[in-house]
Protein backbone atom coordinates (compact mmCIF):
# COMPACT_ATOMS: atom_id res chain seq x y z
CA UNK A 1 0.00 0.00 0.00
CA UNK A 2 1.13 3.32 -0.80
CA UNK A 3 0.69 6.36 1.46
CA UNK A 4 0.83 9.98 0.35
CA UNK A 5 -0.43 13.46 0.93
CA UNK A 6 -2.23 15.15 -1.49
CA UNK A 7 -2.95 18.54 -1.06
CA UNK A 8 -2.81 18.33 2.47
CA UNK A 9 -4.75 15.17 2.90
CA UNK A 10 -3.27 11.58 3.73
CA UNK A 11 -4.26 9.15 1.19
CA UNK A 12 -3.52 5.80 0.52
CA UNK A 13 -3.88 3.36 -2.91
CA UNK A 14 -3.83 -0.28 -3.26
CA UNK A 15 -3.16 -0.63 -6.36
CA UNK A 16 -0.07 -0.80 -8.67
CA UNK A 17 2.52 1.43 -7.30
CA UNK A 18 4.45 1.66 -10.70
CA UNK A 19 1.07 4.01 -11.86
CA UNK A 20 2.00 7.08 -12.82
CA UNK A 21 1.32 9.85 -10.26
CA UNK A 22 -0.52 12.19 -13.01
CA UNK A 23 -2.96 8.90 -13.73
CA UNK A 24 -3.78 8.57 -9.73
CA UNK A 25 -4.21 12.26 -9.44
CA UNK A 26 -6.40 13.09 -12.50
CA UNK A 27 -8.03 9.57 -12.84
CA UNK A 28 -8.64 8.79 -9.42
CA UNK A 29 -8.86 11.68 -7.46
CA UNK A 30 -10.29 13.31 -9.95
CA UNK A 31 -7.73 16.52 -9.70
CA UNK A 32 -7.73 17.40 -13.35
CA UNK A 33 -6.23 20.60 -13.64
CA UNK A 34 -2.99 18.26 -13.62
CA UNK A 35 -2.58 17.70 -17.56
CA UNK A 36 -1.34 15.09 -19.55
CA UNK A 37 1.16 16.73 -22.41
CA UNK A 38 4.20 14.19 -23.69
CA UNK A 39 4.04 11.64 -21.39
CA UNK A 40 8.16 11.74 -21.37
CA UNK A 41 8.48 14.67 -18.81
CA UNK A 42 9.58 17.07 -21.09
CA UNK A 43 6.39 19.84 -21.59
CA UNK A 44 5.61 20.54 -17.97
CA UNK A 45 2.04 20.41 -18.44
CA UNK A 46 2.04 17.53 -15.37
CA UNK A 47 4.04 19.87 -13.14
CA UNK A 48 3.25 19.36 -9.38
CA UNK A 49 4.97 20.00 -5.92
CA UNK A 50 6.29 17.16 -4.40
CA UNK A 51 8.13 17.61 -0.97
CA UNK A 52 8.00 21.21 -1.92
CA UNK A 53 9.92 20.22 -5.74
CA UNK A 54 8.61 20.90 -9.03
CA UNK A 55 8.44 17.18 -9.85
CA UNK A 56 6.81 15.94 -13.74
CA UNK A 57 3.80 13.42 -12.30
CA UNK A 58 3.95 11.52 -15.53
CA UNK A 59 7.18 10.58 -15.01
CA UNK A 60 6.80 9.69 -11.15
CA UNK A 61 5.61 6.55 -9.46
CA UNK A 62 3.23 5.85 -6.90
CA UNK A 63 5.81 4.16 -5.16
CA UNK A 64 8.03 7.30 -5.08
CA UNK A 65 5.98 9.58 -4.36
CA UNK A 66 5.26 6.97 -0.96
CA UNK A 67 5.41 8.92 2.12
CA UNK A 68 5.53 12.50 0.59
CA UNK A 69 3.21 15.42 0.10
CA UNK A 70 2.00 16.23 -3.32
CA UNK A 71 0.95 19.96 -4.05
CA UNK A 72 -1.50 20.24 -7.38
CA UNK A 73 -2.89 23.34 -9.26
CA UNK A 74 -5.93 22.82 -7.02
CA UNK A 75 -4.15 22.45 -3.29
CA UNK A 76 -2.26 25.77 -4.49
CA UNK A 77 -5.26 27.60 -4.32
CA UNK A 78 -8.99 26.10 -4.44
CA UNK A 79 -10.66 29.64 -5.50
CA UNK A 80 -7.45 31.03 -7.57
CA UNK A 81 -6.41 34.06 -5.00
CA UNK A 82 -3.07 32.76 -4.93
CA UNK A 83 -1.13 35.42 -6.79
CA UNK A 84 0.28 33.48 -9.78
CA UNK A 85 -3.02 32.94 -10.28
CA UNK A 86 -3.95 36.23 -10.34
CA UNK A 87 -1.38 37.96 -12.06
CA UNK A 88 -1.99 35.05 -15.00
CA UNK A 89 -5.40 36.70 -15.16
CA UNK A 90 -4.12 40.24 -15.15
CA UNK A 91 -1.98 39.95 -18.15
CA UNK A 92 -4.22 37.42 -20.33
CA UNK A 93 -1.65 34.54 -20.01
CA UNK A 94 -3.66 31.64 -20.73
CA UNK A 95 -4.45 31.19 -25.16
CA UNK A 96 -5.78 27.91 -24.69
CA UNK A 97 -4.63 27.16 -21.04
CA UNK A 98 -3.64 23.59 -21.61
CA UNK A 99 -0.44 23.90 -20.08
CA UNK A 100 -0.70 26.58 -17.54
CA UNK A 101 -1.23 24.86 -14.26
CA UNK A 102 2.62 23.23 -14.96
CA UNK A 103 3.56 26.53 -15.63
CA UNK A 104 1.73 28.13 -12.80
CA UNK A 105 3.39 25.51 -10.50
CA UNK A 106 6.68 26.05 -11.74
CA UNK A 107 6.64 29.78 -11.24
CA UNK A 108 5.45 28.75 -7.63
CA UNK A 109 8.39 27.01 -6.89
CA UNK A 110 10.45 28.88 -8.59
CA UNK A 111 9.02 32.06 -6.58
CA UNK A 112 9.61 30.06 -3.15
CA UNK A 113 13.21 29.21 -4.32
CA UNK A 114 13.33 33.49 -5.50
CA UNK A 115 11.01 35.63 -4.47
CA UNK A 116 12.68 38.51 -6.46
CA UNK A 117 13.32 36.67 -9.85
CA UNK A 118 15.44 38.37 -12.38
CA UNK A 119 14.65 37.55 -15.91
CA UNK A 120 17.50 35.44 -16.38
CA UNK A 121 15.78 33.61 -13.25
CA UNK A 122 12.48 33.06 -14.70
CA UNK A 123 14.11 31.77 -18.35
CA UNK A 124 15.65 29.14 -16.57
CA UNK A 125 13.32 28.10 -14.18
CA UNK A 126 10.71 28.28 -17.17
CA UNK A 127 12.71 26.62 -19.82
CA UNK A 128 11.34 23.06 -19.63
CA UNK A 129 7.41 24.02 -19.65
CA UNK A 130 6.51 24.68 -23.13
CA UNK A 131 3.39 26.72 -24.23
CA UNK A 132 2.75 25.89 -27.72
CA UNK A 133 0.95 28.86 -27.67
CA UNK A 134 3.98 30.84 -27.26
CA UNK A 135 2.68 32.83 -24.56
CA UNK A 136 6.25 32.79 -22.88
CA UNK A 137 6.21 37.01 -22.62
CA UNK A 138 2.87 37.18 -20.55
CA UNK A 139 4.11 34.28 -18.80
CA UNK A 140 7.25 36.18 -17.25
CA UNK A 141 5.27 39.28 -17.05
CA UNK A 142 2.75 37.43 -14.76
CA UNK A 143 5.67 35.87 -12.44
CA UNK A 144 7.32 39.42 -12.02
CA UNK A 145 3.87 40.96 -10.77
CA UNK A 146 3.38 38.35 -8.43
CA UNK A 147 6.42 38.56 -7.32
CA UNK A 148 6.63 42.27 -7.29
CA UNK A 149 9.08 43.09 -9.52
CA UNK A 150 8.73 45.78 -12.07
CA UNK A 151 8.13 44.24 -15.50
Amino acid sequence: MVQLKVNGVAKQFEGDPEMPLLWYLRDLLELTGTKFGCGQGLCGACTVHVNGVPTRSCLTSLQSAAGKTVLTIEGLSANGTHPLQQAWKQFAVPQCGYCQSGQIMQAAALLKEKPKPSDRDIDEAMQGNICRCGTYQRIRQAIKQAAGVKA
